[in-house]
Formats: structure tokens, sequence, C-alpha cells
């Protein structure tokens, strides 16, 4: 196996030293070699030491209760600093003789190929241009790092970037050591678990923390380096208004199947967004007020000013007042409803005008270096984060739409809306949305949960438009579903086209998906109504705990591909949301090669994606970070825009058709057809106390009774993430493509993989998958907690996972997985000796906690947290 780098693991070598410091320090020498006894034996295991692994069991095991806390506190802070190491070492200084990372040159590489493909100057600053890349961030319950820890990692981070110098003295170096020691001694005497589940409002004040600490530098700074790629390729400079990345957010906004969620909280969260919006453009107004010290203006602003002698200062302290009443306002009203005053900004012009005066002017009078500055810098901030910062969606489920109108309906006596056909609700509902008069009788006094949906679309009616991204409807499948929405926002006086996105998330729905969006654009009342651009959602997670992440990905790939025919026939515009967890098991994968592997025509420069939870902290947590993320995300759309990929050759789809359908039979077979899955699943996996623990806003399951069904996709995937067994984003693939190659379409399938990115994709990301699974963990947690009687069925999914990891090396022709992908690899092998014991904790503290019924100790219950967010640390992409 390749070496990993010889920095990274000096790295990750002093911050281990440092960290065992600090807990010597603690608990006593004694305690850090049990430490060390422990992890040593979980090396030697790895290496089919029987000896070492059954010492180390029985080390584990006569662990005391009160020493499995702090022993899990070790390994998960081992793991979370060896991330640190990670994270920083992709953005670390380069040697005069290293080539640029590939995240540093794709834009610039791009660039060059689309000229040599005949594109011209032109042509591709117009893309650039027009590009619409929006980010949306999306709460997460496997994000369970609390903020101030999280704080205290990018400090190390910016330590290790402080030594990362050859030219510092011995006394440099030494500050810096101590820092970082001092960093990580604080991190080990800081609770690293909340204690208490957090809110909605909890989870988007972290988004917010996101873009504070590290967005808002590093989208302007991306920003200037598209600039100059551009420059570079074409003599051109991108337009100052240009918005190639966005961000939008579901924390706060999202309501499905979250009772937690409420109009109240949804009105809380926006306030917040503009108070902070505010309170970061008053920072940026004060260094620039600081800055803009010069006499000479343009007319224009001396219109504004009179004759004042800093027309510029004159000028952004009426704006400072104006952001100063905004941020006042927003606090007030968070508290309490209160109206703004004229004062408080409400378009986004209000904001950006004087700014781009400003600039006009110093353009004027030829200061250029100054003018595309620091305040081209903030003029790019206003553009991409707004007033509010994000975005707000709002998601709800279809039925709270159907159930409202069914109640309106009968208490006027129209007959019941949940009992009419598609044809009648569609009548009814394109009627009212051109009827002038209102709908809604002022005296009517609607059920609770009525009274929710439509306070909800009344919060969006008080909002600026450019606060609200759009309206997600969760379980959609007929044109009425997005009518309805349409006549509920209509009926509470939301006055501007709102976009409306239909989230198509079972097998079946997206086998309808387009038939149903065809079937909406065929309305021409509705078409009045929107216009030419049409909004879909392509569910991942739900599609693949379905069916299972192959016959997920073709059926998703297929809806695309039929949704760019229906609206291409139409003459509408698709913009196409794709709703992205962290996992293969929830769609997730590399963004660059995830977007290359769409079907050709369906980017069109626009992508809309979630980023969820502890992938937005891997992917924006750190500037430098964020940036190389934003390039990953311009380069791919750009290129899938302007360079796309080929389509499928028949063949190529009558073979994915099959091995989709042979897989999504044995999914099914195993999940919902196998008598004791459910049971093995609740027994053998920690699925039961994840819904206990403190770790997300949104309850696990959509409904309280039920079984597989009810879960959500993501605490289904973290539970097997957990165990190692990673069993959702294999299952039935590898039979599938074993059966295939039985029959000798092995060369069909290498060549499907060498020429069609999207094929490709999918065998990269089961790699990846399977090169993280462990059966013999797996096998652990099963005879640790599961009943004997169920062994056999853990037996059975053991050797189809086996089986899955002979095909994929066979059809890569390797010995070992990632062996195309060596620093992956090493990345996941450096880990198992800290992931490997809090695995066996685990199970440990599943079976104590267990038995205690009802009254588990709360210090062992706060061990298994610990591990959970070790473990999820250690996997990187859990849920």
């Amino acid at each position: 196996m390749t070496e990993i780098d010889a920095r990274l693991r000096e790295d990750v070598h002093e911050l281990g030293e440092l960290l065992g410091e600090t807990i010597r320090v603690h608990l006593g020498d004694e305690f850090l070699q049990r430490v060390e006894r422990i992890r040593l034996g979980a090396k030697q295991g790895r290496k089919t030491d029987q000896a070492a692994h059954d010492t180390l069991l029985a080390a584990l095991h006569d662990l005391p209760d009160d020493q499995l806390l702090p022993v899990c506190r070790a390994f998960n802070q081992f793991l979370n600093l060896a991330n640190i190491a990670e994270q920083y070492h992709r953005i670390r200084r380069r040697r005069a003789d290293e080539p640029l990372s590939f995240e540093e040159r794709c834009i610039s590489e791009l660039l060059q190929r689309l000229k040599d493909a005949g594109h011209d100057a032109d042509s591709i600053v117009r893309h650039v241009g027009e590009l619409d890349i929006e980010l949306v961030l999306t709460a997460h319950p496997t994000e369970v790092t609390r903020r101030t820890l999280i704080q205290k990692y990018d400090a190390i981070a910016m330590a290790l970037a402080r030594r990362d110098h050859d030219d510092l003295s011995q006394l440099e170096r030494d500050e810096v050591r101590a820092d970082l020691a001092r960093l990580i001694s604080e991190a080990w005497y800081t609770d690293e678990i909340r204690r208490t589940r957090p809110t909605p409002v909890d989870e988007a004040k972290w988004g917010f923390a996101v873009i504070e600490h590290s967005l808002w530098q590093a989208l302007p700074r991306f920003l200037r380096r598209l600039d100059d790629d551009l420059y570079n390729a074409t003599g051109q400079r991108l337009d100052s208004r240009a918005v190639p990345v966005s961000i939008a957010s579901w924390m706060g906004g999202d309501r499905d199947g979250n009772p937690n969620v409420t109009h109240t909280v949804t009105r809380e969260v926006l306030l917040l967004g503009r108070w902070m919006a505010a309170d970061l453009y008053l920072r940026d107004i004060e260094g620039l007020a600081n800055q803009l010290s010069m006499q000479s203006a343009s007319d224009a602003i001396i219109e504004l000013t009179g004759p004042v002698d800093e027309p510029y200062r004159a000028l952004l302290k009426q704006l400072r007042e104006r952001l100063q009443a905004t941020r006042e306002w927003a606090a007030a009203a968070v508290k309490q409803d209160t109206q703004p005053s004229a004062a408080v900004l409400q378009h986004i012009d209000e904001l950006r005008q004087p700014l781009e005066l400003c600039r006009d002017s110093l353009l004027e009078q030829g200061m250029t270096l100054t003018a595309n500055g620091p305040l081209l810098d903030t003029l790019r901030r206003v553009n991409a984060f707004g007033l509010g910062l994000v975005r707000l969606d709002i998601r709800q489920d279809a039925q709270r739409h159907c159930d409202a109108l069914s109640e309106l309906t009968k208490h006027l006596k129209l007959g019941d809306y949940a009992q009419w056909d598609e044809r009648e609700r569609c009548d009814f509902l394109l009627t009212e949305l051109h009827n002038p008069r209102p709908l809604l009788p002022p005296n009517w006094q609607p059920s609770s949960e009525v009274a929710e949906v439509l306070d909800t679309c009344r919060v969006v009616a008080t909002q600026p438009r450019e606060m609200l991204g759009s309206y997600v409807i969760s379980m959609a499948s007929s044109p009425s579903d997005v009518l309805a929405v349409k006549l509920l926002l209509k009926e509470v006086g939301v006055a501007w086209p709102m976009r409306v996105a239909p989230l198509f998330e079972t097998l079946d729905d997206l086998n309808n998906a387009a038939p149903a969006i065809d079937a909406l654009l065929a309305l021409e009342a509705y078409r009045s109504l929107v216009g030419d651009e049409q909004e879909v959602m392509i569910g991942y997670s739900d599609s693949a705990k379905d069916a299972g992440t192959l016959a997920a990905g073709w059926a998703q790939y297929r809806a695309q591909e039929a949704l760019v025919a229906v609206c291409r026939e139409r003459g509408v515009r698709l913009r196409l949301f794709h709703g992205r967890g962290g996992t293969v098991g929830r769609g997730g994968a590399p963004a660059h090669m995830a977007i290359l592997s769409q079907p050709p025509g369906s980017v069109q420069g626009q992508f809309r994606v979630t980023e969820q939870g502890e992938m937005i902290r891997f992917k924006y947590g750190l500037p430098d970070i964020a940036v190389q993320s934003l390039q990953l995300y311009v380069s791919a759309v750009l290129e899938a825009t302007l360079l796309p990929p080929p389509a499928p050759e028949p063949a190529w789809r009558d073979l994915m058709e099959s091995l989709a359908a042979r897989s999504v039979e044995v999914y099914r077979g195993v999940v919902r057809d196998e008598p004791q899955f459910v049971e093995y699943f609740r027994q053998a996996t920690p699925e039961q106390e994840l819904a206990r623990l403190p770790l997300g806003s949104r309850p696990a399951k959509r409904r309280s009774q039920g079984g597989i069904e009810t879960l959500r996709a993501i605490p289904w995937i973290f539970a097997w993430t957990q165990t190692r067994l990673m069993l959702p984003a294999w299952l039935g693939a590898g039979q599938a493509l074993r059966e295939s190659m039985d029959a000798g379409e092995q060369d069909q399938l290498r060549a499907m993989m060498r020429d069609w990115p999207f094929f490709l994709a999918r065998v990269e990301m089961l790699e990846m998958v399977l090169a993280k699974a462990d059966g013999g963990i797996a096998r652990f947690y099963e005879e640790r907690l599961a009943d004997p009687t169920l062994w056999p069925l853990g037996e059975q999914l053991r050797n189809s996972l086996e089986q899955a990891m002979d095909v994929i090396l066979a059809l890569r022709q390797t010995d070992r997985l990632l062996a195309h992908n060596p620093a992956l690899g090493e990345s996941v092998a450096i880990r198992n000796p800290y992931t490997d014991p809090l695995h066996l904790l685990q199970a440990e503290l599943l079976g104590r906690t267990r038995a205690q019924g009802e009254s588990i100790d709360p210090d062992l219950e706060r061990a298994l947290l610990v591990t959970v967010a070790g473990i999820a640390a250690g996997m990187r992409n859990t849920g």
C-alpha cells in the first residue's frame, strides 16, 4: 500500500502524542498505558494476530464501568485529531517541487480543454457567468460534535498552518507546539457531546456558524481565483454580479416528519438569518469605511452625499445606519412581532446599490486596485448571501396539503377533496388559482394540523422574496400535489411565484416522475402561473432504502433522462435538485464524480444539491477547504454543461436494466421478505439506541409504529455504518454483478466502466464502501447482542458481503480494494486501530445498557454516544 505522506504522518503522530500527554496528566500513567495496550491490540488484530485480538477483547470486556467513558473519549479524540491533520494536509503549503492538487488546477485545466474543444472566449465567459449552483445546507443527526469543540478543532488546524514554514525559528516552533498542547488539553476537558437534543433553531445556528467562520471568507476568495483563471484563459473578467454559487438551507424549514419545526421556528430562523447577515455586513462596512478615505468621487455619489470631504465614507455611513437598524429590528422581532421601520433593508438592491456606486466611482476615478479589493469581495458576498445569509427552503409532506384542502372543502360544503380523483382535484385547484376572490373563510377555525400548514405559508408571505428558496413537496406523485401548494400560498397572500418542487423519492415515484411533470406542464393554466422553468427534486435516500443503491441509482438516472426529454418538448428549463446524503447508501459520492456521471443534458449550467451534517464540516469547515470544494463544483458543472458525458449505448442500458432488476429483487428479498431481518437489525445494530440519543431535532421515524419502511433513511444507514456491515450500500448489487460476470458479461461491464461515467461512479462508490466494511466487526456485534437464533442470518449477510468484495476485485482486475486510490485506502487503514476499539466498546456498552433495561446508567449512555461520535469521525461519511 502506498505510504501516507510523511508530513501528514508526522502531524498525526504529534497530535496523538500531545493528546496522550494530556490524558496522562488527567488520569495517570496506568490509564494511558491501558489505552495504548488497547490500541496496539487492535493494530495487531488487524494483522490477523488472533492472540492479540483475544487479549484485546478480554481487556475491553474487563473494563470497569467507570473507565469505559474515558477510554471511549480517548479514541474518539484521537480520530478527530487525525481528521484535522488529514483535512489540513489537503490545504497545506506546497513545496516548489510539488504539483498543484487537482482541486487547485481543475478550473484552469478545464478552461483550456474547453478552448481546445472549440468553445470561443465569449461563449466560455457567458457560460461561467450564468452558472447557477446552489448548495442547500441540511441538518443531520450524525453531526453530533458541539460547535464549541469544532471551533477548537479549527484552531488546531490554524496552528498547524502557522507551523507549516521551513524558516521558523526553534522558538516559533516551540510556541506552536505549546498552542497545540493547550488546544488539545482544552478539547479533552470539554464535554464533546451535547447533553440535550438540539432544537431546529440550534441546527440553523450551526449552519450559520459554518458561513460566518468559513464560507464568508471562502466565497470571495474562490471568486477571485475563478476570475483570474477566466482572465488567463479568455482575457475577460467575471461580471461583478455573477453568482456561480449561492447558499440555501433546510435548517428550520424542513418540517417533513419533524413536528419540532413549526411556523414559529421558521420565522425565528429567518429573523436570525437577517440578524447574522446584517452583523457580518456591518463588519465589512466598518473595514471599507476605514479604507475608502479618498476625496475624488463620481457625480452620482456627490449627488447623494453632498459636497463632503470624504464622500465614500459618508455614503457608507448611511448604509451602516440601515444595517444597524436591520440588525436591531431582527433581534427585537425574534422576541416579539415587531414591524420593521423604513430604515430596515427589505431588498437586496438597497444593500447592493451603494456599494456598486462606490466601485463604479473608484473605477471612473482610475482607482482600479481599490475598486477591485475588499469592496468587490463585499459586493460578491451581497450577491451570494443576500439579506438573509441563506435562502430558506420549506419542505412539507404532500399529505399535509391534501388534508388541509380536504378539511377546507368539507367546511365549504364542496365535498371531500381527499376523495376526488386527480382530474377533479386539478380542475378545482386551477379554477381557484385563477379566481380573484379569496377561498379561505375569515371565520374558519381549522384543526391545529391544518392551521400549522397555513401559518407556515403566512410566514412565507411576510418575507422578502429573496429570503426564500423552494417549497419542496415530499412524497409527491401527481400534478395536484404541486397545484395544492400553489393554491395554499396564493390564499395566504404570497404574491410572487415561489418555486414549488415536487420530490420524487421511492422507486415507483421516480419511475412516474416524468409522466407526472408532463401532465403538470400540459396544463396551460399552470404554465401561465409559473412561466418556463420547473424545479424537480430527485430523492436519493428513500429510493435507496426502498430498492437498494444500484436499482435506485439507475432509477434516478432514467428519471432525469425522462424529465430532460419532457421539459425539452414542453419548452421548459428544468432545474434538477439532487437530494444526496453523505454516504453511498444515500446517494453520496465525491461531488466532481457525481456531477460528471449525471445524464447528458441534465445539468445545463444549473445544479442544486443538499449538503448534510458532518459533510458540511468536512467540505466547508475551513476556508481553504471550502475554496477547493467550490472549485470542484464549478468545474464539474461547467464541464457537464459544455462537455457532457456520452449517452449509454443501447446494450449497456439493457444490461443496466437487468442488473437493477436483479439487485432490487435480492435487496427486497432480504429487507422485506426475510422474516428475521427486522429483529436482526434491531438486535445486532444500535438502531434502538440511536432513536433515543440526542442526535438531532427530527424523530428517527416518520411514524411511531411500523417497521423498516417507517424508519428514516439516515438512521437506517447510520446504524449499519456503526457496525461496519454497511449493508444498504451493497446488498443486491454484489449478487447482481456476480451473476452478470458468471454469464460471461465481464467484458461488457468493463467497457461500461471505461466509457460510461455513470457506471464507473456506481462501481467506485461500491468499492469505497466495501473498503470500509468489516464482516468481523459486524460478527462481534451480532455475537454480543443478538439472539443465537439470528446468527445464521448474520452469517448469510456476511457471506453476501464477501461475495460483493470478490466481484468488485474481479471486475477491477486487482487483488485489493482501492488499489487505484491508494491515498483513500491508506486513510481508511490508518484509522482502523482507533475505530476498531470503539466498535468493540460500543458493542460492549450496548450489551451492558440493554441489560439495565429502563434504568440506564447515564455515564454508560454517555460513553455509548461518544462511541457513536468516534465511529462517525473515523468513517467520515456516516449518514
